[in-house]
This record gives structure tokens, sequence and C-alpha cells, in this order.
């Protein structure tokens, strides 16, 4: 009898979709547990593609991508994230979880180890244990604002370490690493010559003044940085399935190489919708993060305004990562809130083990969804639902 090999069935399972499979069986779900934008992609930008279809541009195309896309990407990248790099140095790729995953077979080899951030996005776990090495998590402290802090870092390094995978502003925490705390994190990862995968995808998603930097962008970085990204947050492309990554030129021909055997290429409307994307009107990107702030505050204020919760407000992407300890273990917590408030939350153990005591909620949903959420908790957290300590 066939049976899976030890890679597929000791890959980590997600525990964001383990949520989502229990929230079926209840009706009335007020769903602030997927990361995913409630708004339609642009007009123009689905002008584009269906003018694309239309135009018989739906072909194979190169492994790397279409040549016009790939010079709209560097352009963009030196125009708004201040990495001037070629049009060879950028890989398009099926969203950035397709950029990450090669990158991390482009740069690793089996019993490397990988520094991940907890919590972070679930899925970089299994991308890691895909490629064959090790995950060491280095721990994102509500004391810090969740940033990465190079002091942190450099207890978990060892002459294994290989890689380094940052995400600012940061899923499921809503952290901005500030430039600072980059810099004395790239001065480390050039004193031990470790790669590092940025992963940006909330770039444009800010809020109170945070600034985003590119690490990539940093002085002596060019040649350990890929940047990776996707459409699918900015211009809410989720179901088009189309991001990608710069990096060091002759790595990236490489990358391509890996690419080619498992996915070929992106698919070529996408890749025209894209240009359009990057290079037309980005009034609606503008208006999507003004309405985003403004469900922030409200979510914010709503949840600090419970018994027993306290909640940071993010500096980027569209989560809020509330501090539930004094209600129990996450787990439970978001168990109770959806049996007995039909909310769907998603634990912050679902991030790592460092998500213990947290919940993550998403504000990429209606302000009538918000405040029914506010609504409901405030009917189920009264005092004395707050084990005693």
């Amino acid at each position: 009898m066939v049976q899976a090999s030890k890679r597929a069935s000791t890959c980590p399972a997600s525990g964001i979709r383990a949520m989502g499979a229990l929230a079926a069986g209840y009706k009335n779900v007020l769903n602030l547990g997927i990361g995913e934008p409630d708004f339609n992609i642009g007009a123009n930008v689905a002008e584009a593609m269906k003018k694309a279809i239309d135009d018989g541009k739906n072909k194979y195309t190169p492994t790397a991508g279409i040549a016009p896309l790939r010079a709209a990407i560097a352009r963009k990248l030196k125009r708004e994230n201040n990495i001037d790099c070629a049009p060879e140095s950028v890989m398009m790729s099926n969203g950035a979880c397709g950029a990450i995953m090669t990158t991390i077979l482009g740069v690793t080899d089996p019993g490397d180890e990988v520094l991940l951030p907890d919590p972070a996005w679930s899925n970089y776990q299994g991308q890691v244990h895909t490629a064959g090495c090790k995950a060491v998590f280095y721990p994102l402290l509500e004391e810090h604002k969740f940033h990465v802090r190079a002091e942190v870092l450099e207890r978990y390094i060892t002459p294994k370490t290989r890689l380094l995978l940052l995400n600012s502003p940061s899923n499921p925490t809503g952290g901005v690493t500030t430039r600072e705390e980059l810099q004395e994190i790239a001065d480390l990862m050039k004193k031990h010559d470790i790669a590092v995968i940025s992963d940006e995808p909330y770039e444009q998603l800010l809020y109170d003044g945070a600034e985003h930097v590119s690490i990539g962008s940093l002085p002596g970085m060019q040649d350990y940085v890929f940047t990776a990204n996707t459409f699918s947050k900015t211009y809410a492309m989720t179901g088009l399935r189309i991001g990608y990554v710069q990096g060091p030129v002759e790595i990236v021909k490489s990358l391509c190489k890996l690419q080619e055997g498992m996915g070929s290429c992106v698919n070529e409307p996408s890749q025209w919708a894209a240009i359009e994307a990057l290079e037309g009107s980005q009034d609606y990107v503008e208006e999507m993060r003004k309405t985003y702030a403004a469900r922030r505050k409200i979510l914010v204020d709503g949840l600090n305004s419970l018994p027993g919760v306290t909640c940071l407000a993010p500096e980027g992407a569209f989560y809020v990562f509330p501090n539930i300890s004094k209600h129990g273990k996450s787990h439970d917590v978001a168990i109770d809130w959806l049996k007995r408030a039909q909310i769907l939350s998603i634990p912050g153990t679902a991030f790592g083990a460092a998500g213990e005591g947290y919940i993550r909620m998403c504000f990429a949903v209606s302000e009538s969804t918000i405040r029914e959420t506010i609504s409901r908790l405030s009917g189920i957290l009264t005092e004395g639902s707050i084990p005693a300590r």
C-alpha cells in the first residue's frame, strides 16, 4: 500500500484553516479569521486582465515572467522601496508564498537552520519543513511592540544558520520594525553572512505615521536580501495568485530553474493586470488604507473596552493581536468565542508558541461586522467570566 512520505505526513497544518473548518458548523458567524481584503480589485486592473484575454495574451510565459512586468516591478522597487535593481533580478511567482518557498529552496540545503519570527504566518514553518531545514524561532515581544530586535535575533544564531525570514508589517501582530532596528539587523546578518527573505505584503498598509523600510535598501544588503511581495493585499488580487521575489541576479536565475519544475510560470493575464495595478491610478489603494484605518480604530477601541482584554494599536497590516491571557489559553478562548458568540478569530498559538495569550482578528471586514463583534463579546465577557488567578 502506498503511503505518504514523511515530508508530507509530518508537515505542519495551518491552524487558520482548522479554525475555519470548525466555524463551518455554526450559523451567523462573524468571520474575523481570514486575512483577505473585502474589496474587489480596481476596475482598471480588471479591465487590463480582460483585455489581455481578449487579445490572446493567455499563453505560457518565460518562467521569470513577462519582460514588461519585471521592468515595472524594478521601477516600483526604485520608486517606493529605494531598491535600485535590474529587471533581471526579478522573478514572478505564485503569490509571495511561491516566491518564499522557491527562495528557501534556492539558498538553503537540508539540515540548515532558518530563523523564523514567532508569532508569524504559519505557512513559513511548513515551507522550511518542506525544504528539509530546521526552523529556529525568535520571539516577537509585546514589550517591544512586536518589532524584530537584533539583540534577540543574535541569541538564536548558530554556525548552521543560513537564512533569516523577516515580515514587517507583521502578520499577525501588525508590528512595523523601524529603520534603526533594521539597520542593526542588517549589520548582524552581514557579520554572520546570513541571507534574508523580507516578506513585505503589507507595505502599503501603515497607520499613525509608521514608516515601512525594505531591509534590501540598506547599504551593503543587496547581496544578502530577497524581497518578496504579492499583489494580494495592496491590490486585493488574492485569487489571481501573483507575486514576485527580487534578489541577486545570479541566484534569481537559479530560482527560475527551481520554479520551472514546480509551476512553470505565472498565468499571463494576471501579469498584464499586475502592470496596470502598479502603474495605473493608486486612488483605490489609498481609499482602502483609509477605510482600514477607520475600522482599526473601531476594533482597537472596542477591544480595549472589554474586561480582561488589552490591545496594542497595530502600526501596519490589517490585524489586531489583543492580549486575552486573563481569559485563558488562546485556543480555549477562540473556541469559546466561536461557540458562545459565533465569532471566528484565530488563536495566537496558530502562529507559534509565543502567540500564547493572544488572538488574531482581521479588520478587513465591514464596519458593521466589527461593531457587532464588539457587541457580542461585550455580552459574554463579563467580569465574572475572567478566571481567578
